[in-house]
């Protein structure tokens, strides 16, 4: 089933960013909003276009997530995979499960080792010059 509900909501979710999926829902809106005059703007009128909207992003919201969401740890794990197998540090594999105070450490530990390296080449070239 999970391996089928993945199929179903990578295809939706690739299908829904196409430019045909939003003409067809553009269209859908205009032939509702044409439409409103023949049915005197009645609440059912209004109704069908309330619960057709409503039913789409409520289901769109969980296919599109699932879909983000594998996209997202496939990335980290390549990401993952390039740290453990290159010269960076390892303690930077895993740190999407911090909490955001301990990502913000990593940051700032970045930042002084950007800062760092700058001053350095600064002196290096001065040297050199």
């Amino acid at each position: 089933m999970e391996k089928t509900f993945n199929r179903v909501a990578t295809v939706v979710a690739h299908a829904s960013g196409r430019p045909w999926a939003f003409a067809l829902c553009l269209a859908s809106v205009l032939v509702w909003a044409v439409s409103g005059p023949v049915f005197h703007y009645s609440e059912t009128w209004q109704l069908v276009i309330n619960t057709g909207t409503t039913i789409v992003t409520f289901l769109m919201v969980f296919l599109i997530q699932n879909t983000q969401n594998r996209d997202g740890a496939a990335i980290q794990t390549k990401l993952d995979e390039l740290i453990r197998s290159g010269a960076a540090k390892n303690d930077f594999i895993g740190i999407e499960h911090l909490t955001e105070a301990e990502v913000e450490e990593f940051r700032a530990l970045c930042v002084r080792a950007k800062e760092s390296s700058e001053r350095a080449a600064v002196i290096r070239h001065k040297s050199t010059a």
